[in-house]
Parts: structure tokens; sequence; C-alpha cells
């Protein structure tokens, strides 16, 4: 089978490795239909996080069972499933408290003996406790294949930013950062009630995008000109959510200072360079801060139904379409900003 490759900094490839074998009885196949690219595979692929070359990439990914261990209950053969970005067992005190990111037994696709998601077939760790089976699946149904698709990890880790800053019914709410975790954030804002949405974007095809999913304000500026900008729309109060969905100092201060006194900010934005934040401008401001990688597995099943019914439908994020052969053109594409969101088939 074939499989996407991390050679080094800038350098994917596609390679032929053996295919998968259940090796544990909680394990399944899946043989893979839609994958994709995601936003933080760039930091290694631009060097900016360290990866071991010669391993397999890719954490977002959706298909069939195509076998499952003795010892698996939830999934049969056959089944259509979604992976989210991480495996979880389901069973520790971690994951019963919804926090499945941080099983004490997680597994990252692609390290710790894990396929990688960019590939043809994998091998699902805790089958049990990691895939969520999608009932009632129109195979053929290419439209909602593709809205499905981001539950795996942007539109579940969109949502949980929305939850830790808690939006809801009235809120207003801006959100920093147009890729696509940020647009899935307006996305799942709207479906939570807020009244207002600013979107921080100065790229025209992002901003009409964030409109379609629900975005009420665009803010063309970044830094103190986008600050200026919501104070100014909301009588110098302040959003009372603030969504980072970048993790640079900037993104930060852009949050900080466009959220009101009392609000708060819900954090997804992989940190790279962001600075320790000091107790003392929390106390001063009365600002909660709350975040981390979502817990998709947890979250799936609630937004489940909305994306089945067609009333949260992100499918547009997927901007361009590539065979697995082509992955390399996706994040070349990405890396320079040309795709929101790059989808792989193989």
């Amino acid at each position: 089978m074939k499989a996407a490759i991390f050679q080094g900094p800038g350098k994917i490839e596609v390679k032929e490795v053996p295919d998968p074998e259940i090796q544990d009885p909680h394990e399944a196949i899946v043989k893979i239909t839609y994958s994709c690219i995601c936003g933080s595979d760039l930091w290694f692929y631009r060097g900016l996080s360290p990866r071991q070359a010669g391993s397999r990439v890719g954490h977002e990914f959706m298909g069939v069972v195509e076998a499952v261990g003795d010892k698996v209950t939830t999934v049969r053969a056959g089944d259509l499933v979604v992976a989210p970005f991480v495996a979880s067992d389901g069973t520790c005190a971690e994951c019963r408290a919804g926090e499945t990111r941080f099983c004490r037994n997680v597994k990252n696709w692609g390290a710790e003996g894990c396929d990688g998601g960019q590939g043809e077939k994998a091998r699902v760790p805790m089958a049990d406790g990691t895939l969520v089976v999608i009932p009632k699946s129109n195979f053929q149904d290419d439209r909602m294949m593709r809205a499905l698709l981001p539950l795996s990890d942007v539109l579940s880790t969109g949502h949980h930013a929305a939850v830790c800053g808690e939006v809801r019914e009235g809120s207003i709410v801006v959100v920093v950062g147009d890729g696509a975790v940020g647009l899935c954030a307006v996305a799942a804002s709207k479906r939570l009630g807020a009244a207002r949405i600013f979107l921080v974007s100065t790229h025209e095809d992002r901003a009409a995008l964030g409109e379609k999913f629900g975005a009420s304000d665009i803010i063309n500026a970044r830094g103190a000109g986008a600050v200026s900008a919501v104070r100014a729309a909301t009588g110098d109060l302040g959003a009372d959510c603030a969504l980072e969905c970048v993790g640079t100092s900037e993104s930060w201060e852009t949050c900080f200072g466009a959220v009101r006194k009392g609000g708060h900010i819900g954090v997804v934005g992989v940190p790279h360079g962001v600075p320790d934040i000091p107790v003392s401008r929390v106390f001063s401001s009365d600002v909660g801060i709350k975040g981390s990688g979502a817990p998709a597995r947890h979250y799936i099943p609630e937004l489940l139904p909305d994306v089945l019914s067609g009333n949260l439908d992100v499918s547009d994020v997927f901007t361009k379409t590539l065979p697995l052969s082509d992955i390399a053109q996706g994040y070349k594409a990405m890396d320079e900003r040309r795709e929101i969101k790059v989808l792989i088939k193989p």
C-alpha cells in the first residue's frame, strides 16, 4: 500500500509501505477513503517543530473498516468511521471525564508505532475508544463525506474554541485566525447561538467563507488595527468571547485587546513562541482563559447529528482536492496559503 512519508522540511513523498495487520485484539484496520492536510502539519513541514524523517504523516481521516480484532465490540467490518486526531482508550479517568485528548494511553497518528492517516489504510489502536461509526451511511454522497471529515479535527477544534470561550446564546464573539480552525470556530459559534461574530481576516476568499459560515462582521486588519475595529464596533467594550485559533504572540495580543473585561478567551491555536502570560494580567482584567487540543472523540457524537442533517456543513473549507500521489503539491499549496485546506482521496 501507499502512504505519505515526511522526509525532512519541505519534503513529503509517497512510498510503498507494508499493509497493516491486526497486532492486538483491540485494533481495527481501516481502508481510508478521505483524509486531509492539517494546518498543524505545516509546523513540521516548515521545520518549526521536530519530527523524525521517514515517519508517516496525517491525523485526519475517515474510511471503511476492513477487519477488527477479537475484542472489538462497537465497530465491525463494513462500517464507515471517522477517526479523531488522536487515538484514545475510552475507559481511563480522563476519557470518562470527556477529556479524550488527554487519555492516559493516548496514541498519536504517525508516531508511537501508529500508522499515519495520509495513506491507503491504517491500523487503529483502541478501536472501540477511538472510532466513531457513521450511521445510515451513503458512501456515494461526496458532499456529505466532505462535511463529515472535519469532525476528525478542525470542526471539533473550532467547537472546542467556542466551548472554552463560553460562547452562548446572544454572545458577541471575535475569532482570531482565518484558517480552517478559525472558520470552523465561526460555524461553531453560530451553532451555539452567538448574536454577533467578528472574523479577523485580511484574505478576501477566507473572509467570504467566514461570512458563509456565520460571521456577521469581517475585520480587515491585524494586530492593533483589528483591536481598534472590534472596540469601535462594540462601543469600546470589546467582545464577550475571543477565540484564539493561531498560536502566535500577535494573535494572543489581539485576543487580549479585543475581549472585554470579564470576558473569556478560548484557546486552540498551538502556541509557537508565545511568552508566558503573567498572572497579574489575568487578575487585572478578570478575563478567563481556557483551552487545549480538542477532545474530538468526546465532541463528535454531539456534533454528528447536525452534520448529518446538513445544519452544520463546513465542507467548503476544503478548497482543493488531490490524489494521494500528489499530496506534496497540497502541502506546498497550504504552506504558501494558496489553499485553506487540501482534501486527499487515495
